[in-house]
């Protein structure tokens, strides 16, 4: 155990918290494995409910499609959650390794399952609360997923190493302060977060409305391959060791990175020399262009997607990015809709134990509907309506989420 030094606290006066082994506040508790045909109605006699890597969200549990097994499955009872128990990822992509939900009142009985371990923190000595902001502050993000042994496909969680991450300690009192503090800028993100979902209910809507679900087409409309409405392309291959840094002789280059669910995100952007850009500017993105992001384009929040909007810097699209260029201007947002729909994810079939990637192949095989033009210029107008106040809605939600990952760094290093 070593001494981490706090500035001062109210009165000025400077302290010193411990640092300690998480693991030390904690317990560790592997969550169950099972079968697919051991499934079992939900909430059926005998058996319990099973958190998958699905249910485990940034925000929260997501609830809406759980699944059960036999009890006696769970060997041990301290496998069943308990309210202000977290879960943990623990072997996924490696992205994801690590990421976790608190978890409240479930008012059911329920366990964890086998690709996710539960985190209970000790009594007296750790703050749940504390304890789950301190596991999805931006830092032990990292220092948690370079815990991982990564595979080709997957990525698992080296428990040992992650027991041994520091965590500073102070006054059961002080933890609350702190988790309180976090946990109201939380909320802050979430409203700004949950006013971005309700735009995208309400376009989606109109979509089915218009067009009926592309996975059923009630409509009966005809379908093509996406390549018959739009030109498809995926990114070129610059070297990152040519890289230079942002400035009058520079262009910005788009990565999967700064391809986001539903906007873009230039916080960490590479730039490439204007001097090089001969034969290849058909790479050059252009406003209403629909960019997606190919490798892990699934996360938390949706599918990795957007639309290029006007008024941008020149940019060009990199390997494992593709363009999808609509040959008439206004069916950007009918195929930026199509491209978000269930048929899409259904056509790429992304499971829990791969990591997702989609193809080239893969990407201009998929089919669209083909409604009636007029149709698909009444669906823009109702979606520019939308837009520009969405916008500002994803620009308030990349600033809260800004403000709370400053406020975490201050928290965990005794400065809030």
């Amino acid at each position: 155990m070593g001494a981490w030094m706090r500035r001062n606290d109210a009165g000025g006066n400077a302290v010193s918290w411990p640092l300690v082994d998480v693991g030390d506040a904690i317990q560790f508790i592997r969550g169950i494995t099972f079968k697919p045909d051991q499934v079992v109605e939900p909430f059926s006699e005998g058996s319990i409910v099973v958190m998958r890597t699905k249910n485990v969200q940034i925000a929260e549990l997501a609830l809406d499609d759980l699944i059960s097994v036999p009890k006696e499955l769970m060997k041990r009872d301290e496998q069943k959650l308990k309210n202000g128990d977290l879960l943990i990822s623990s072997a996924n992509s490696w992205e994801l390794v690590g990421k976790s939900s608190f978890v409240g009142e479930l008012g059911y009985e329920a366990t964890a399952g086998g690709f996710i371990s539960i985190v209970r923190p000790k009594k007296n000595i750790i703050d749940a609360r504390y304890l789950y902001h301190w596991v999805m502050s931006p830092k032990i993000q990292h220092d948690i997923r370079h815990c991982g042994r990564q595979t080709t496909n997957i990525s698992n969680l080296d428990v040992g190493r992650f027991k041994e991450l520091k965590i500073p300690l102070p006054p059961l009192d002080e933890q609350k302060r702190i988790a309180a503090i976090l946990d109201k800028a939380v909320s802050v993100r979430r409203k700004r977060q949950q006013a971005i979902d309700l735009a995208d209910d309400f376009l989606r809507s109109v979509f089915l409305d218009m067009f009926g679900d592309p996975v059923t087409n009630p409509k009966g409309l005809p379908q093509v391959k996406l390549t018959e409405l739009s030109d498809v392309i995926s990114g070129y291959a610059f070297k990152s060791a040519e890289y230079i840094d942002d400035g009058e002789d520079s262009v910005r280059l788009c990565r999967g990175a700064n391809t986001l669910t539903g906007y873009f995100d230039w916080k960490d952007t590479a730039y490439w020399n204007k001097e090089k850009l001969a034969g290849i500017q058909n790479y050059k993105i252009k406003s209403g262009d629909v960019i997606l992001a190919m490798d892990r384009p699934w996360i938390s929040s949706g599918l990795k997607v957007c639309v290029f909007p006007e008024n941008e810097r020149d940019t060009y699209l990199v390997q494992r990015v593709a363009r999808i260029r609509p040959k008439k201007p206004k069916y950007t947002d009918f195929l930026y809709a199509s491209i978000l729909s269930k048929a899409f994810e259904k056509h790429c079939c992304p499971t829990e134990t791969t990591v997702p990637h989609i193809s080239p192949v893969e990407l201009k095989n998929f089919n669209v509907l083909v409604p009636d033009e007029k149709l698909v210029d009444k669906y823009h107008d109702a979606v520019v309506k939308v837009r520009k106040s969405k916008l500002s809605m994803q620009k308030s939600l990349v600033e809260a989420s800004n403000a709370f990952n400053s406020l975490s760094q201050k928290a965990f290093a005794g400065e809030l």
